[in-house]
């Protein structure tokens, strides 16, 4: 585990956000060479890419707050610090280098940070962002500026399914560094043990799994790698399969919005850290499950003529023009 990457005149750069970013110019370099190959403007896809790292922050960060488990610390952070417990230990929870500049409480034996702080939600810098927060927030602003540039929608939608699972694949070995987004406890030869103090030493601690937050986590599943592999197979599957044979524009992003959100849902079985859901099932899964049936509904729309599913469906069956495919 290696949360801080490397540092630069004394700014420490988070491994996570450090691969976050990575993925994103390879998923702009791959959208633009496929945006170029077809004859179209790869200049619409290098600021679209720009646009798209902006409002995906925002809304990974958004929905991480409202959703994750935190929503609660973060409020009390500002309005209340003593409510908030740092699980570190007292030489980490006094020394500003280690980034926290608490109080120690010795009853309890957690440190409370010494201020309030009202910005700490905004933070993304420092770790905590979600994957959907992230897809939604980014289709939120691709969409106006597709508009604005009268670039066909389906068809930029179709390079964004081939690129994001190509930037996610770095972003959740990000994750790997940061040791977050672990995995249950498994005694599987590929078994990862992270190291005292990390995320999941933490949470097998609590689970009275360990006796202290300060030992080695006890085996677990590499989930990050699971999604990563995960994700660059979507990526090829989207770019050398689906794509030289797709019937419709759009074709490609709802093979991979169904394959990517399918993946995640049988993962997010293994994962233990902190979620937060409904019904036994987590954030990322019930969202999943709408977009899987998002991603279907597209599919019986836009299907040329005679190909529709058995059940019906539109009687005019062919994909819509690109005017209106700039417009949707």
């Amino acid at each position: 585990m290696r949360p801080r990457l490397f540092e630069l005149f004394d700014v420490a750069f988070p491994a996570y956000f450090v691969l976050l970013l990575t993925g994103f110019v390879f998923a702009g370099i791959a959208a633009a060479l496929t945006t170029r190959r077809e004859g179209l403007d790869p200049d619409v896809m290098i600021d679209l890419n720009l646009a798209m790292l902006l409002g995906g922050v925002i809304g990974g960060r958004l929905l991480h707050v409202l959703a994750d488990g935190y929503f609660w610390d973060y409020v009390h952070l500002c309005t209340d610090p003593a409510r908030v417990d740092w699980k570190i230990t007292q030489a980490e929870c006094l020394s500003p280098k280690a980034g926290y500049d608490g109080v120690w409480d010795a009853a309890k034996g957690v440190c409370h940070p010494k201020a309030a702080d009202c910005f700490a939600w905004a933070r993304f810098w420092a770790g905590g962002l979600t994957y959907y927060g992230g897809f939604l927030g980014a289709t939120a602003i691709a969409i106006p500026l597709l508009k604005r540039d009268r670039f066909p929608f389906w068809k930029a939608a179709d390079y964004a399914g081939i690129a994001i699972p190509l930037g996610l694949a770095f972003g959740r070995m990000g994750c790997l560094l940061a040791g977050c987004c672990f995995g249950a406890q498994c005694e599987l030869p590929w078994a990862m043990s992270f190291p005292a103090g990390s995320p999941a030493s933490e949470a097998q601690h609590d689970v009275h799994l360990l006796a202290s937050k300060w030992m080695p986590s006890l085996p677990v599943h590499p989930t990050q790698v699971y999604e990563s592999a995960a994700s660059l197979g979507i990526s090829f599957v989207c770019w050398y399969l689906v794509n030289p044979r797709k019937r419709y524009d759009g074709e490609v992003f709802v093979w991979f919005v169904g394959l990517y959100a399918t993946a995640r849902f049988v993962i997010e079985f293994l994962r233990r850290d902190a979620r937060g859901g409904f019904l036994h099932l987590s954030t990322s899964q019930l969202i999943g499950l709408g977009l899987v049936a998002a991603a279907y509904a597209i599919h019986r729309r836009r299907l040329p003529s005679g190909e529709l599913p058995e059940g019906g469906g539109d009687a005019a069956g062919g994909p819509a023009p690109d005017v209106a495919d700039s417009e949707a």
